[in-house]
This record gives C-alpha cells, structure tokens and sequence, in this order.
C-alpha cells in the first residue's frame, strides 16, 4: 500500500522570469517542460546537454521550478553518480528556490531521495527487506572486500588449484559485474569483454553461484546487488507500483553512463514515463567498460508512448569556437548520435593545434616547456591539465615534471577506504552491524595478537551458521593465545552492537578499541591516527552507523596519509588526469598525450564497430575540456599496450583516424623541436630527389 501523500501547502513565488531569466531558450524549455499545475508531472523529457552547456544549472533550476509551482520536494527523486554531484545540486536548487520563494524556502533538508543510484537502492532495498526476504541489517562489501569473498568461494571450490590458470578474484568479480549490470548470460559477458577466459564457462558459472549462495548466508550485499534487488523489485508490479508511488518526479543525471539494470528500474519505476526526466549526452558516453549502455540514452524517447520530448542544449559556455569547431568534427563522423553541433559563446579564439613530436621522451619536454611558458605568461599550473588514455601514458612525463620540479597531481591513487587502517575500523563497525559478515569479523579478529586465519574461521563459521549471531560471538571460547584481548574485542564489538552511547559514540568507541592494535602494527600509527580522526569526524554528519557504512563505503573521500609517499604538491600544481577522470571538467589549456593510432583508437579497441565509436567519444571528451587552448600531442614513436607486453619495441605512429585529412584545416599544425634558423640557412635547400623513378627501374 503506497504512504499517504503528504500535503504541502500552495506555494507563492515571484514571477518566473525574476528567477529563470538568466536561462537561455533551450535551458528555460527544459526547465519548464511537463510541470503542472501545483507541480504536477508531465510528460517524460530528455535533454541531450553538450560539453560545457550549463547541464547541471539547468537540472537544478529544473527542481527549484518544480519545489517554486508546488511540487513536494520530498516526493522528487534525484539520482545522480556520485554523491558530491547530488549535493552541489541540492546546494544550487536551493539557492535558486530562496530568490523564488524567499529566505524561507531552504530545501536542501527537504531533499532526502537526492543521491546515487547505489545510495538510494541501499535505502529502498532496507525499506523493503522483509518484503523480499532479506534482513535489514545487511551490510555492503566494498569492491575489495567483494574481490576477497569471491577469492574465498573460488578457493573452498578448489579453482585456486586448477590444471590450467584460472582467473584471478578481479577478474572473477569483473566478469560476474559485467553479467548483472549488462543484464547478460555468462557467456556474453566472456565473449564481449573476457574473451580469454571463455574456456571457463562452467566453472565460472558454479563459482557464481557458490558466491551468491556465501552472500545470502552472510547477510551482505556487493555494488552490484544494490541495482540488482532493485531491479528485480521493480520488476514485481505490486513493488514497483508502491515504490513508484513514493515520486512525483524523477530526475537523472548523466543518463548516458546508466547501464541496462539501471534503465530497467527506471521504467520499472515510471513505466508510463510521467515525471520521468533524464539528462545526458550521448557524444560522452565512454564506460562501456563498467556495462554503461549508450542504447540507453539513443532509445529513451521511444521508450514510451507517447516519445519522449527532447529539448537539446547546444550553446557551449565553456570553449573558444575554433575548439568547438574542431571536436563538432571529430563527433559529426559518429555512425548514430543526436544531431547537434556546440555553438560557443565565447567568440574566436587561437586554432586548437596538432603537434608533431618524435617520441614519448620529446613529448614529455614539449608539455613541461610548454606548462612553464603557460604560467610566465599569466596561468597557473591549476588551470593546466594533460590528459591521457591509460594511466601509464605518463609515466615519462612524471618523470620529466619531476626532474624540472613542477609539482603536479595525477587524479586516481588510493582511495580513503582502501587505507588497510581505515578498513580496519570499518571492519568493527561492520561486524558490529552484521556479525555474519564473514569478510568484516575475518578482518577484524585478526587484528587481535594470537588470532589468524585458522582459529578466525572456526569461529566465524560458528557465528554465520547460528541463529544468533552476536550471542554466539559472546559465548565463544577465546583463542588460545588471544586471552584477554578477545575478551576485549567481543566486549566492544557487543557495545557497538547495542548502540552504547548511541550514534557517532559508537565510532569512537570503535577508535579507542583499535588505537593500541594501530600501534602494534603500523610504524607511522601517529599519521594514520589521523586519518581516523578525520573519519569520526565525517561519521558525526550522518544519522545513524546503518546510514554512514553504507555511504561510506558506496562514495568514499578520495585520499589519505597513506598514500605512496608524500603528495607532489605545493600552493600550485599541474593536473595530470585520464580522460575518463576528466570529464565534467575544465580547464584553460589542455595537452592530450598520443593522439596517434594505436592509443586512440587503443589498440585494445579497434574491434567491433561500437568499441570504436567509443573510443571516438573519448578524443572527443578530451577535446571539450579545454577552454582557451588545446594541443593533440602526435609522437611518431609509440608504444603501444601490446608491444610494451614484448619489451622495448615501438611502431612508427599514425595521427589518430578520428582526424580526417579533410578536418585538418581546422587546426594549427607544428613540429617540435622545430628547426634551427641557423641549420636551415647554412644548410641551404636540399636538391629534389626522384627516389620512386629509382625503384621503379630496379627491375627493368
């Protein structure tokens, strides 16, 4: 039975124009599209919004426009891909709703479905975990965890043993992955992505089930499984309606990276599509890798009936016309795409420039002279990135900032959960939580001093198979060289449990718990210290344990003190990033390393027709995210991911095939070093050789 609408009393705003005038045309038609009267939704809409077109201004003034006609913001559902991106468009929603509605009208705590596919499953499977079967105090492994679960299950079913080489834990998680988010048979996973293990079909399906299986008998979820029961709830029409019933209005960001599981529950959700908006671009669509689905976004409007309206946003506010020129290029020889091409509004600019280098080494000192120059003339190092296609593209030009002491930042490196102290804690809290939590209690009890694997086991394996858990973990017998350190540990552990003191308490009673056991094991325990600090410092903005393991470990903070030694920085420092990090951003010049072939296309991607036309977005993502100044990098010597496998071989490169000799007169073309006046006067003109008449007359 859906919950009783809430009544919100009619809202009085000032004109639309005094807070929607800044939008252009296009902008404001999206805003507006299918909002009734009192807020009431309206046809489905899908706005197709270009690099650098204000689609995160539009989004949130599209629910500001929705709260300001009198739409419940409590009944608006916001997903977006990470949960920084859902906050900063609560953040602008409500600032655009205060000029609409007055200092009143704060939103943001009226928000409470803005966040993560991920984040809000989590939320809808717990509501519903007595309906299907599952007990709510679930707990969520993060990918390591998940990996080291599959690689337990892989080796009690005796692969680790194998005749032949048997994939990895990764590569297991990875094509399991692949299968649920692609919604797809084993053996199209293999085929489409893991062709090498395809050998392995049977195995990897029994090894499949057995972790399913370890999941449900530990009371877990992984990643995956948090689009997947949801999924599978919106596939039950009783659930689906009453979950659907909870949402006047549903937003998506970036709907070009959505996956199939995720376009089912969309539909589950809103199968007649009404209040159903999705905003995205199909030219940045490059996840195929993380079973993100382009169809997605091509088919949405003929999804339902009546189509979808479409509202496209194509004036650039981000880079000069002669690099909108250029990229429009490169995405207009897409084989199927929304027809747009970016107008910018920032006016004429220096031709984009296609640089020719003789090899990765000469490539990494044209970028540092050039970043220095740059930053005589005015730019600082921050508005500097270099972009590239494999994170080991750089590796000649770290050692080339290095070596010319210019600080820099390479996006990636190890995330804040993946800091073993961190994931120590984490680890108590999870047990805390879920006691049959195999991964977690493995974790933690070896923390104590006379516990390994084997005596952990034992006992974990008492613990998952009771009905119960935690009195279980009580009534144990300590390990024999544990003593009164497990006596300790399941004392804290039943404290957490019972919620002494209550939520964030409960974190810091974890902290005090682990600190001497930090300092055993750790030399710089002082540092990371720290780090747990700063974690219960983020666990007091969350309302409850249940709420932070599950968003902590959903969206982690990006970094910590642990790090492979100290971080390359000063008061200023050039970006050094992937392109797949990198979109969503922008900067005032941007370097894009080996625009050859071989690189881009990788030569990894160059086989079936969709792989390529991904890898034509790519160049293009990276070409969108410069505003002043792009220069494609195009070495003659390259190595490419195949021949590095084979030592130091390199082939001769070609520019990239996504730049057509007919799109060359679009940009400025240069080679560097270029030659020395001097060398070129003294040498003179060289005499004209007609080297083809010779070899057409070695046979005569």
């Amino acid at each position: 039975m859906a919950p009783p609408r809430t009544v919100v009393p009619e809202r009085r705003f000032v004109p639309a124009a005094a807070y929607l005038e800044t939008l252009n045309p296009e902008q404001r038609r999206a805003v507006e599209h299918g909002v009734g009267p009192k807020g009431a939704a309206g046809a489905p809409l899908l706005v197709i919004a270009g690099a650098g077109s204000g689609k995160t201004n539009t989004l949130a003034h599209r629910v500001a426009h929705l709260v300001a006609c009198g739409a419940d913001p409590r009944r608006i559902l916001l997903l977006t891909f990470s949960r920084r991106a859902a906050a900063e468009m609560t953040r602008r929603a409500e600032r655009i709703a205060i000029k609409a509605l007055g200092p009143k009208a704060g939103i943001a705590d009226s928000l409470p479905w803005a966040g993560t596919f991920h984040a809000i499953g989590a939320r809808l499977i717990r509501r519903y975990a007595e309906t299907i079967g599952l007990d709510q105090q679930f707990t969520i492994l993060d990918r390591e965890d998940a990996s080291d679960l599959m690689n337990l299950v892989r080796h009690e079913a005796g692969l680790s043993k194998a005749p032949k080489r048997f994939p990895t834990k990764g590569t297991c998680l990875a094509i399991y992955s692949r299968a649920v988010n692609a919604e797809s048979s084993v053996e199209q996973a293999l085929a489409a992505a893991f062709p090498w293990c395809a050998g392995w079909t049977a195995e990897l399906k029994a090894l499949f089930q057995a972790y399913v299986e370890a999941k449900q008998r530990q009371n877990v979820l992984d990643y995956d499984d948090l689009l997947l029961y949801w999924a599978q709830m919106a596939a039950e029409p009783a659930i689906a309606a009453e979950m659907g019933a909870l949402f006047d209005h549903v937003m998506v960001d970036e709907y070009q990276d959505t996956n199939r599981l995720q376009a089912s529950i969309l539909t589950g959700l809103k199968p007649d599509g009404r209040g159903l908006a999705v905003v995205g671009d199909d030219a940045q669509s490059i996840y195929s890798f993380r079973a993100a689905e382009v169809r997605n976004i091509l088919d949405f409007p003929k999804t339902f009936s009546p189509p979808a309206e479409i509202v496209t946003l194509d004036r650039n506010y981000r880079s000069t016309a002669p690099i909108l020129d250029a990229a429009n290029a490169v995405i207009s020889l897409a084989q199927e795409r929304f027809t747009k091409n970016l107008r910018s509004e920032r006016g004429d600019g220096a031709l984009p420039r296609l640089v020719s280098i003789r090899d990765e080494a000469e490539q990494a000192r044209y970028v540092a002279d050039s970043v220095l120059e740059n930053r005589e003339a005015g730019a600082t190092l921050k508005s500097q990135a270099v972009l590239f296609r494999t994170s080991h593209h750089s590796a000649a030009l770290e050692l080339e900032l290095v070596r010319r002491d210019i600080p820099f930042v390479k996006f990636g490196g190890l995330k804040f959960l993946d800091a073993a102290h961190v994931k120590d804690l984490l680890s108590i809290l999870r047990f805390a939580q879920n006691p049959r939590d195999r991964v977690a209690g493995f974790r933690a009890a070896q923390l104590l001093p006379g516990v390994g694997p084997g005596s952990a086991s034992k006992i974990l394996d008492a613990v998952v198979a009771s009905p119960a858990p935690l009195e279980t973990l009580l009534a144990q017998p300590a390990p024999p060289r544990a003593g009164a350190d497990w006596t300790g540990f399941v004392a804290a552990v039943a404290a957490i449990a019972h919620g002494q003191g209550g939520w964030p308490a409960e974190i810091g009673l974890a902290r005090r718990w682990y600190e001497p056991h930090l300092e055993r094991i750790h030399d710089d325990a002082g540092v990371r210290a720290l780090d747990l600090a700063q974690l219960e410092q983020i666990a007091a903005s969350y309302p409850s344990r249940e709420r932070f393991l599950t968003e902590v470990t959903l969206d982690p903070p990006d970094a910590t003190s642990d790090e492979a030694g100290p971080p390359s920085r000063d008061e200023d420092y050039l970006i050094l990033s992937t392109i797949h990090s990198a979109k969503g951003q922008e900067w005032r010049s941007v370097f894009v390393l080996n625009g050859v072939d071989g690189c881009m296309p990788s030569d990894l991607g160059v086989g079936a027709s969709a792989d390529l036309e991904e890898e034509r977005r790519l160049l293009y993502v990276a070409m969108t995210r410069a505003k002043d100044d792009l220069r494609i990098l195009l070495p003659q010597r390259f190595f490419t991911h195949q021949q590095r496998a084979h030592g130091d071989r390199h082939v001769y490169a070609a520019r990239t095939r996504f730049i057509t000799k007919a799109m060359l007169d679009r940009f400025e073309q240069l080679r560097w070093p270029p030659p020395s006046a001097e060398n070129e006067a003294a040498r003179g003109p060289l005499p004209r050789v007609d080297i083809g008449a010779r070899m057409r007359a070695m046979f005569r």
